[in-house]
């Protein structure tokens, strides 16, 4: 309200502040600014070409000084008191280097994601970036921002609360996840550093585990069993290793998943944690908590998911994927049909505190937001290991990536209030088992040939065609 003011008493002016202020990096609202302003101009308080292009000038006059502020004084700085934050001139070589590869990038799309638009000039300046390369990526952002967000604030002006609520959500959902792909990157770097050492230490155990006298033992009472066992993992048995692997999670997910239906039937003991936790939560939430929480939850949501979807049905069909493509569409279909009707059967409410974020009424068990998460995106990363990354440590930041975040949604919705603790685990339950089902019928379907296989690694060789 305070910025919807002061751009209806001083117009052009306070838009152009504060989108260029922030663009210089100071924090402000910007963004805000803009959609407020493109709202006035719908209401015909201003014009829209006009806050367009007062949006697009502040932008760039604002990021052109905050790319010559770091130039001319970060990297000076950085120079001569890094060494106090723990920077170093190799580390301000790679900075460079990054900027020299992923530079262009990093300054167009960093003007649609909150704090790196406030800091991408800054940061190109200080790695001294090409000028004329920022200069014109810089312009291509700036513009292309001005326009999406101005006419979203002039097409949605009678909603707009409701609009800058969504655009904060994605726009910390955005950060979120570039701060994930960064930790996995480093992850996965510093995996690669240690594999040696890594690998020997699980030889050394896994070898000490099979002398013990208790295995010994059980291989002496159970030598058929001993046998089968340890046939699951020969080179040739890839295929009934992975089958009995599905197997196995199938029945211990379809086993939890009754377990918290049975219990949130019969009122059992769970409930009353149920209630337990959410009050707890709700005691000791904050404001900053609950935009963190609905902006990982918006990854889960069906919006989101049904995106994820799409492209990646398109992206299999130009590769001619089709075996995959009908795994990728019976997972993404089935997941959402399994949720409706398993909502239906249950017909649990929603908690006391839900109606604060939902607009729309439905039944709460199971979390459809855990279970859509955890098929898509476990699909996602089956996809990206079987046919995209061929780096194994890039492959286990794929899967764990996939994993903390399917977690974090199921969490997000937990502090929201959305949903209870039963709900989610019955979530993940019920996906556990659908996508197992997916990916053990894409494996039969794709690797049910006589032939070797490999005996280590996520991802093994893909048979020729």
């Amino acid at each position: 309200m305070t910025i919807a003011s002061l751009i209806a008493s001083y117009g052009y002016a306070v838009l152009f502040l504060l989108v260029g202020c922030e663009s210089l990096g100071v924090p402000l609202p910007g963004e805000t600014a803009l959609i407020t302003a493109a709202a006035a101009a719908a209401l015909g308080h201003l014009s829209i070409y006009g806050v367009i292009a007062t949006a697009a000038a502040a932008a760039m006059l604002g990021d052109n000084g905050g790319y010559w502020i770091g130039r001319r004084g970060g990297v000076a700085l950085l120079r001569r008191y890094g060494r106090f934050v723990h920077v170093t001139p190799a580390q301000l070589e790679r900075a460079h280097a990054f900027f020299d590869r992923h530079g262009p990038k990093t300054v167009f799309y960093g003007r649609f994601v909150a704090l790196l638009r406030t800091w991408a000039a800054l940061l190109a300046g200080a790695a001294r970036m090409s000028y004329g390369t920022f200069v014109l990526y810089n312009a291509l952002g700036a513009v292309c921002w001005s326009l999406l967000f101005g006419t979203l604030g002039y097409l949605f002006a009678r909603h707009l609360s409701q609009l800058e609520h969504y655009v904060g959500r994605a726009s910390l959902a955005a950060v979120l996840l570039l701060a994930l792909v960064v930790a996995l990157v480093l992850g996965g770097r510093w995996f690669a550093a240690n594999r040696a050492r890594l690998v020997a230490r699980v030889q050394a155990w896994s070898e000490h585990l099979l002398t013990t006298s208790a295995l010994r033992r059980l291989r002496a009472r159970y030598p058929r069993a001993w046998a089968f066992v340890t046939a699951r993992f020969a080179r040739e048995e890839y295929l009934g290793l992975h089958l009995t692997v599905g197997f196995v999670i199938s029945l211990a997910a379809l086993w939890v998943f009754g377990a918290v239906t049975e219990d949130v039937i019969s009122h059992d003991p769970l409930t009353q944690f149920d209630v337990t936790l959410l009050v707890w939560l709700h005691a000791h939430a904050t404001a900053a908590g609950y935009a963190i929480a609905s902006a990982v939850s918006l990854l889960g949501s069906p919006l989101v998911l049904t995106a994820v979807a799409l492209v990646g049905g398109v992206w299999l069909a130009i590769r001619r994927q089709g075996i995959v493509l009908t795994g990728w569409v019976a997972a993404f279909a089935g997941g959402g049909l399994l949720d409706a009707l398993l909502k239906s059967v249950v017909r649990r409410p929603r908690p006391p505190y839900a109606a604060a974020f939902l607009p729309h009424y439905s039944w709460s068990f199971p979390s459809g937001h855990a279970m859509g998460s955890l098929i898509g995106y476990g699909m996602l990363a089956y996809v990206l290991v079987e046919l995209v990354v061929r780096r194994r440590a890039l492959q286990l930041g794929v899967v764990v990536g996939a994993a903390v975040l399917i977690v974090a949604v199921g969490l997000s919705r937990l502090y929201l209030g959305v949903h209870y603790f039963s709900d989610v685990v019955g979530g993940y339950a019920a996906g556990v088992v659908w996508l197992a089902a997916c990916i053990s019928g894409l494996e039969l379907a794709r690797r049910g040939r006589p032939g070797p296989r490999p005996a280590t690694g996520i991802a093994p060789e893909r048979p020729t065609r």
